[in-house]
């Protein structure tokens, strides 16, 4: 436990240390509160349509009324990211988490295996990485009606591949280590080796994937609601309102297409700067001693 305390606080303090991981933490902090608690203090009209133009102007300029302007609909800008940044948020942890779960087991159980187990499963992984990633979403997204609970499985039968080759290639290494032979010789089960044993140990690189996959799932998302595929209205995603901004990107209205851009790129590289971080604050040779 001792051993433990130390690897912790010593992987905390190199996180730490990296202060564009820290401004990547502020970042999604921020957006979380303006996604949830926003809306609680800042009350718009964001399901009728017919309400929003009655009560609103189309495309109406940023104002005292509406800090960031209206849309074509009518509906305020403002309201509509704290909307959309919540759909964009639970598709990208619920997608990245169902991915990085299927892909370590999926890893896990080809690398202990090895021979013909891992050359058919190892064979299935390649074959849905050589379709292209946003094509292969497009035809999941069009076949099932969409819906957030279909999304968040549609990004996450694409998101497993990779996780599911990386868990592989440490497992490789991982069962052949003492421990796990022991734990085979004591009449163990693979079961209880691959839970207990292998994964624990692959869990470094677990995280760290996660994290780039939460912010791939929120770009494929918002790629998706940029070609029409997004939720279904009255809601909406930052990809969505983005794709509908750029309608009028030759009116000049600016308000409709940098405020959804710009939520997406900061939550994007936030994501990225605490990945990078993780990676070094787990990796034990990048740590310091």
């Amino acid at each position: 436990m001792a051993d433990l305390g130390g690897l912790l606080r010593r992987g905390l303090r190199v996180f730490a240390e990296n202060k564009l991981a820290l401004v990547g933490v502020a970042i999604i902090v921020a957006a979380v509160l303006f996604s949830w608690v926003g809306p609680l203090l800042y009350h718009t009209n964001q399901t009728n349509a017919q309400e929003a133009l009655l009560n609103s102007t189309q495309n109406a300029p940023p104002s005292g009324a509406h800090p960031l302007g209206t849309d074509e609909n009518g509906f305020d800008i403002l309201g509509r990211l704290m909307v959309g940044g919540q759909i964009s948020l639970v598709v990208g942890f619920a997608a990245a988490a169902i991915a990085s779960v299927v892909g370590a087991l999926y890893g896990a159980v080809a690398g202990f295996f090895g021979g013909w187990i891992d050359a058919v499963m190892m064979r299935i992984v390649d074959a849905f990485l050589s379709i292209p990633v946003l094509f292969l979403a497009i035809v999941l997204a069009v076949i099932f009606r969409p819906s957030l609970p279909v999304f968040i499985f549609v990004i996450a039968f694409v998101s497993w591949l990779v996780p599911a080759r990386l868990i592989r290639g440490e497992t490789l290494s991982l069962r052949v280590r003492e421990y796990v032979q022991a734990v085979r010789a004591m009449g163990g089960s693979r079961r209880r080796a691959i839970l207990r044993h292998v994964i624990p140990n692959t869990i470094g690189t677990i995280i760290v994937n996660a994290t780039f996959n939460v912010a791939d799932a929120i770009l494929l998302l918002a790629a998706l609601g940029f070609i029409g595929l997004g939720v279904p209205a009255p809601q909406t995603d930052w990809g969505s309102m983005l794709s509908n901004g750029v309608n009028f990107a030759l009116d000049g209205y600016w308000w409709e297409i940098f405020p959804a851009g710009l939520c997406i790129v900061l939550v994007v590289v936030a994501f990225n700067f605490i990945g990078d971080a993780l990676r070094d604050a787990l990796e034990v040779r990048l740590q310091h001693r």
